[in-house]
């Protein structure tokens, strides 16, 4: 991690499935660029990612190594640069422990969407720790615009699920993160 990366925060519910794939997926993808942790708002705390999930982030190239379950707090909340959420509901719940996030703070799939967008900006700053940050920056005001009806942003929860839904699930947090990393490359 360099001295100007950027904090992300993923959050989902327990922080044993969604949250860690997403974070280990963006860790490989950003590396240096970014400090990436993750919390769940009914944390499974020090459990480590579910078994379930494991294959599927390894295949992807991305470590499990040392993960474990964390209880989201106010203070992860405010001291993240971005929080990516697995549904708008974790979302929702991030930005009541620190409203001061509302602007920094989208689900994963409502980010990738945006910045996927052929009428996002291209970014324009140096490193890919400060293209993390003006994404952000440029994201937020267009949250809302070209929404052409109910968009679901939620990723499936897959715990206690069978495989089909942890591979669903995981396609499209993988997919989200590549639109994400994709990006800022």
């Amino acid at each position: 991690m360099s001295a100007d990366s950027i904090r992300i925060l993923t959050v989902c519910t327990g922080n044993i499935c969604r949250s860690p794939a997403a974070e280990r997926l963006l860790a490989a993808g950003l590396g240096d660029a970014a400090q990436v942790t993750s919390a769940g708002t009914g944390a499974l705390s020090g459990y480590p990612m579910d078994a379930a999930m494991v294959p599927l982030v390894q295949a992807a190239g991305a470590s499990v190594d040392g993960f474990a379950a964390r209880q989201l707090t106010p203070a992860m909340v405010k001291s993240a640069d971005l929080i990516l959420a697995l549904t708008t509901a974790h979302r929702s719940q991030a930005v009541r422990l620190a409203p001061v996030a509302v602007r920094r703070s989208f689900t994963l799939l409502e980010l990738a969407r945006i910045v996927g967008s052929p009428a996002f900006p291209a970014l324009t700053t140096d490193s890919v720790s400060d293209r993390l940050r003006e994404m952000v920056q440029q994201a937020a005001p267009r949250r809302m615009l070209g929404a052409d009806g109910v968009v679901d942003d939620d990723v499936p929860d897959p715990f206690r699920r069978g495989p089909e839904v942890f591979a669903s699930s995981f396609v499209m947090i993988r997919d989200a993160v590549d639109v994400i990393v994709d990006a800022v490359h």
